[in-house]
Formats: structure tokens, C-alpha cells, sequence
């Protein structure tokens, strides 16, 4: 009897008798018997694919720990050399553990809490705050040709040494501040504004300004979230900018829209810049927003770097109403004395090395002194960080803001070369006319805004 066994589509005849029963068994074992000759074939070469990795990972494990050993062996002995060598230095030549060099750490500088208001409703200027030294001040506008031939107008005028001395004593008098023009005939000497600008900056009591020139740094408006409904409609931002700046802040997206505004900010275009040197330019809105905005009373400056997160008001309140200052400005992160802002504008060759040398001397010769904490006759750290200045704009405080502006415009416009310098020797002239100055921390002044780095050049 056979039937048809369907195997890989074959068909195979498989007898169903008793010897065909044997004949299937012995078929069965021989099967099975060549599947595992398979298996144990393909098991040896799956043994030997896996074994010759591991036997590589061992190999590089015993030569690593090998090398390990070797160099810890050289390394302690090394070091042992080294000990036993500064031990012996030590000892025959008394070396002050002080003068090592010692490896440079980064600090970071962190904001820190300002007890501000929390807001600015029912707001007033206290009646005691304006009681300060009454003087008047008026500002040399014009200089006629003097006998030279070789006569150039200067924006600065032309001040002599003599002139710069009675400027330092608070009394009324007229003095260089700026904006100095030229006899008739003579082109103008800078910073030339449009006539609707200038009708807009003279309505402006309270004023929050900035600039940029010389494309150098991106446009940082300040946080609408953080400044009050009151600010927004009763204070100036003003934002100084040349054409170059312009065309570059527009080629980026920030254009000013019909009324001239990029945010909070009013854009006012400066033409004619009075100095080649950018910085030197940045000091005449840093320096002289009396003179910008005659009507104002108050005012705001910051650096372009850094974008405002705190209302106005609040700041007038807190670091000029609350402690009884016409000025303030904070002091540096890091350095304290003038001597330490020489050596790093010179290691960082922030400016010519003759000429903040020659600056330096001078102020030496002048009366000043090292900055020591502990000598009553220095009330301030001799270096700020003048990102960041709130000011009103009280005599004293005009009179310092056109002190220091002159001393920017004759020497270095590296301005905290010079800020202690005039202000000590503002306060050695007028023992009697107080000048109230609020130099606050420099973590407070991170908290009024945020800082950013300046472009790139």
C-alpha cells in the first residue's frame, strides 16, 4: 500500500507496511543524526566568530593596565622629586607663599536684590530732595579765532590749562561743556541733529537714553512688560544712532516705524560725528543729556549692551530720591583703584600706552593717590563701571557731568581713567558745597538690566 507524502512541493512515496515503518524510523534517526553534525558545525563557528573579539578585548584590558601601572610608577616618583626639590627651595630660600603665581579663577558676577517699590502709583518726588547746592551755570557756545594760523574749531573748545583749573570750583561761572561752535565761517564742529528731533528732546522732563555709532552693537529695546503705563507715556527713550547704524539695524529687521520709534525706543540720527574715535563720540550723549535735553530734570543712561528690565521711576526712586543723591553710578566688579584700570587698559591694549601713561602722571602730579579703604578722605572705590549712571540734573551734577567730559575729551576716552580724579578733586575744591553721590554695587546694577556682549567687530 503507498501513499504520497507532500514534502518542498515533491511528491514522495512513503510505504505504510511494517518493514516500511523500520525503514521510515532508520530515514528519522539518519536525519536527525546529520542535523546535529549541522548545528555543531555551525555552533563551532559561531563559537570562534565570537571568541576572537573577546580574546582582542582582553588584550587591549592587560595592555592598558599594564601602562597604567608603568605610569603611575614614573608619576610618583616624579613627584616625590619635585616635593623633595620645592622643600629644599623652601627651606634655603624662604619663599612667600604670597608672590607664587596662583592658577586664574573666573568670577561670577551675579545680580542681587533691590528693594524697589512695586510700583510706581502715587508716586512723588519728596519736598526734602531738592534741597542741594544752588549754583549757575552757564556754557562757553562760541570760540573766536585766536592769533594762530593754524586755528581748527573742536567740539571740546579749546580750554587751557587755566580755564580747567577754575572750572573744578562750584561757583557761578561759564564753562566748556561741549557743543563748542567755531567763528562764523567755520563748518560745524559735530554732533548736528535734526531741527523736529530737537524740538521733541526739549519737551522731555525724564529722559532714558543710549547709543550707538559705528555699527557696534545690536538694538536692545527695553522690556515693555517691566515699564509701567505711566512711563511709557511720560518719559523720553532715546536711542542716538548714526546712518551707518541705521542701515545696519534696518538690514536686520529693525526698522524704525512712522513716528521714528523701534519699540520704546525714538531713534534720533546724529550727523557730523565730532571724533573719529566711537567711544569718544558715545561720551557726548553719556556725559551731557543736561545739554541734549535742557528741559529735563532727570535722566537715564545705559550702555548699549545692556537691555533695561526695570521701570524708570522706580529706578529714580530707589538710587536718588530714597538715599538723597543728585548722582549715582555703580561701582567696578573688580578693580577699586586707578592703578589697576592703567595696567588692565594697557595688558588688554584698550588704548595708546603713552597716552594713558601721560594721563596717569598727570593726575598723580594733581593729587592723586592709591585708593585705600580705610582713609576716610576716599569715600569711593576710585574705579565704576559707568554702564549704568541715574542722575539729576541738579547744578552739582551738571557741573561734574561737564568735568568729566572734559577730561575725556583732552586725555583718553577711557572714562574710568578719569572719574576719580574729578570727582576727588571737585570734592578737595568745594569742602564746603556738598556734592550728594550714591556709588552703589555693582550687583544692583545687574539687576536693573541685562547684559549682553557688543558685537562683533
Amino acid at each position: 500500500m503507498m501513499a504520497f507524502y507532500r514534502h518542498s512541493n515533491d511528491l514522495i512515496p512513503e510505504r505504510r507496511d511494517i518493514v516500511g515503518t523500520d525503514l521510515r524510523r532508520d530515514e528519522h534517526d539518519f536525519q536527525v543524526i546529520r542535523r546535529g553534525r549541522k548545528f555543531g558545525r555551525i555552533t563551532k563557528r559561531g563559537s570562534s566568530i565570537w571568541a576572537l573579539p573577546l580574546v582582542f578585548l582582553l588584550f587591549i584590558y592587560l595592555v592598558v593596565s599594564a601602562l597604567k601601572l608603568h605610569f603611575h610608577s614614573e608619576f610618583s616618583k616624579l613627584e616625590s622629586s619635585i616635593s623633595f626639590s620645592r622643600d629644599i627651595q623652601e627651606d634655603t630660600l624662604d619663599i612667600d607663599e604670597s608672590v607664587k603665581p596662583k592658577q586664574k579663577h573666573h568670577k561670577q558676577h551675579l545680580p542681587c536684590k533691590v528693594g524697589f517699590l512695586e510700583s510706581v502709583d502715587d508716586l512723588v518726588e519728596p519736598q526734602s530732595y531738592r534741597n542741594f547746592t544752588e549754583i549757575s551755570l552757564r556754557y562757553v557756545n562760541r570760540e573766536e579765532k585766536s592769533d594762530s594760523n593754524q586755528f581748527e574749531p573742536r567740539f571740546g573748545g579749546h580750554q587751557t590749562l587755566e580755564e580747567r583749573e577754575k572750572s573744578f570750583y562750584a561757583t557761578n561761572q561759564t564753562i566748556h561743556c561741549g557743543f563748542v561752535k567755531g567763528p562764523d565761517g567755520f563748518q560745524s564742529t559735530g554732533f548736528d541733529l535734526d531741527e523736529k528731533d530737537k524740538r521733541y528732546m526739549n519737551l522731555c522732563t525724564i529722559v532714558v537714553s543710549s547709543c550707538i555709532f559705528g555699527s557696534s552693537d545690536f538694538l536692545r529695546r527695553p522690556t515693555r512688560s517691566r515699564i509701567s503705563e505711566y512711563s511709557k507715556r511720560n518719559i523720553c527713550f532715546v536711542m542716538f544712532m548714526d546712518k551707518e547704524t541705521l542701515s545696519k539695524l534696518t538690514s536686520e529687521g529693525n526698522a524704525p516705524d512712522d513716528s521714528g520709534h523701534i519699540g520704546l525706543w525714538r531713534v534720533v540720527i546724529v550727523k557730523n560725528l565730532p571724533y573719529k574715535d566711537m567711544r569718544r563720540t558715545g561720551k557726548v550723549p553719556k556725559f551731557l543729556s543736561h545739554r541734549l535735553f535742557p528741559s529735563s530734570r532727570y535722566s537715564i543712561w545705559l550702555d548699549s549692551k545692556m537691555r533695561l528690565q526695570t521701570d524708570p521711576m522706580l529706578i529714580i526712586e530707589y538710587f536718588l530720591w530714597r538715599k538723597g543723591a543728585e548722582y549715582a553710578i555703580s561701582n567696578h566688579y573688580d578693580r577699586h583703584c586707578v592703578s589697576e584700570e592703567v595696567f588692565q587698559n594697557k595688558r588688554l591694549n584698550k588704548y595708546n600706552h603713552t597716552a594713558i601713561d601721560e594721563q596717569y602722571t598727570f593726575y598723580q602730579s594733581d593729587g592723586l593717590t592709591m585708593f585705600d579703604p580705610l582713609n576716610p578722605q576716599n569715600p569711593l572705590p576710585n574705579v565704576p563701571e559707568g554702564s549704568f549712571i541715574v542722575r539729576a540734573h541738579t547744578p552739582m551734577s551738571n557741573l561734574f557731568s561737564c568735568l568729566w567730559f572734559n577730561e575725556v575729551d583732552r586725555f583718553t576716552s577711557r572714562d574710568q581713567l578719569s572719574f576719580a580724579y574729578t570727582y576727588l578733586k571737585l570734592r578737595r575744591m568745594n569742602p564746603d558745597r556738598p556734592f550728594f553721590f550714591n556709588m552703589f554695587k555693582d550687583c544692583e546694577r545687574r539687576a536693573l538690566a541685562k547684559l549682553f556682549r557688543h558685537r562683533d567687530p
